[in-house]
């Protein structure tokens, strides 16, 4: 019996995380190459969105009723919904200049760039007040190292093509052009990161958050679209490849990956969830390769490399830091002779 309930523990800590999130960064991928492969049909980034935006809220919302039956909800500030109205327009940005970036660049170029997130979060977070920076730290030189990398290895990744590796395909100025757009989701994407903690803070309900910010970017989307798209043939929905790809991106990104993401997340901490972002490259490359009949070029593979190292600077700079903050309000709280656990308690590097 007990070796039964060790192994349940096993399999609920550790293996259904990790599947968690190696499913998260291949549903993620996927998601990115189907959009690639439908972008083909012409599709309209802005009503794309939109439609993305739609399918996943409509997902969201048994979630809200199912909260409200088991629970009293607080009632929401006016100040706070309007900061999550403001914050969905630059998630709706983001998104817009993510889908458009993916038509200029590519699957791999986006999960190159997704991998500044941890650098752009970090000197937002910095410019925000609500990261200290000492320029004697090891682990604060580490992130400031992590990011200086990170940052370079996007532009290489970039603007240096380099000789094919796979293929005689060369690149050109749209390469360069979605990597600047790709770049610029993710940047706009930490700073939504970093303004729904600030939020988090005044108002801790985070399915409520993640409802109100749904429906504002709804309307943004809507907005937006109906600005950019009055041609009323981009509006129509078909049984086709785009279909497909807006239900997929819709559920995936709209919906499953954030609940999934938030599971891991409480289960084993946000360093767990960082780690498996590198290998969105790796999936990228072989989906890219065997699905659309990509090239890869020394500069992406370059570029990459780099990226992933600074990746892995500031996730681990910020790790040893967290760590350090835990093992010294313990030390100068808890009895000399309290077991140290720290280690074995994944939620305590959190």
């Amino acid at each position: 019996m007990g070796m039964e309930e060790g192994a349940g523990k096993l399999i609920f800590k550790d293996v259904l995380p990790f599947a968690g999130m190696v499913m998260v960064e291949c549903m993620l991928v996927g998601g990115n190459t189907l959009y690639k492969s439908a972008s083909v049909e012409d599709i309209n980034s802005y009503v794309f969105t939109f439609y993305v935006f739609l399918v996943g809220f409509i997902f969201i919302l048994p979630c809200i009723f199912i909260l409200n039956r088991r629970t009293s909800i607080p009632a929401i500030k006016l100040s706070v919904a309007g900061k999550i109205f403001v914050l969905s327009v630059v998630m709706y940005l983001s998104q817009v200049f993510g889908y458009i970036g993916l038509k200029y660049g590519s699957p791999t170029l986006s999960s190159i760039m997704s991998n500044l997130s941890p650098a752009f979060t970090f000197v937002l977070a910095f410019f925000f007040r609500m990261e200290k920076v000492h320029l004697r730290s090891y682990t604060s030189q580490a992130k400031i190292i992590g990011t200086i990398l990170s940052i370079s290895g996007a532009i290489i990744a970039t603007i240096y093509t380099g000789p094919s590796l796979l293929s005689t395909a060369s690149m050109n100025m749209d390469w360069i052009i979605g990597g600047i757009l790709l770049a610029g989701q993710y940047f706009l994407l930490s700073f939504t990161l970093v303004a729904q903690a600030k939020i988090l803070v005044e108002y801790s309900v985070d399915l409520i958050v993640v409802f109100v910010f749904g429906i504002s970017g709804l309307f943004v989307a809507g907005l937006g679209a109906l600005i950019m798209a009055r041609d009323l043939e981009a509006w129509k929905l078909r049984l086709d490849v785009v279909l497909v790809t807006i239900l997929y991106m819709g559920f995936s990104s709209g919906f499953f990956n954030v609940v999934l993401q938030i599971w891991v997340l409480r289960l084993k901490g946000p360093v767990y969830v960082a780690m498996f972002k590198p290998l969105t490259i790796i999936i990228a490359v072989i989906m890219g390769i065997l699905i659309l009949g990509d090239s890869l070029h020394l500069g992406s593979v370059l570029g990459g490399c780099i990226i992933t190292i600074g990746f892995y600077g500031v996730v681990w700079g910020k790790a040893k830091e967290n760590y350090e903050d835990v093992f010294t309000a313990r030390t100068t709280t808890a009895p000399l002779l309290e077991p140290h656990d720290v280690l074995e308690d994944g939620s305590q590097i959190s």
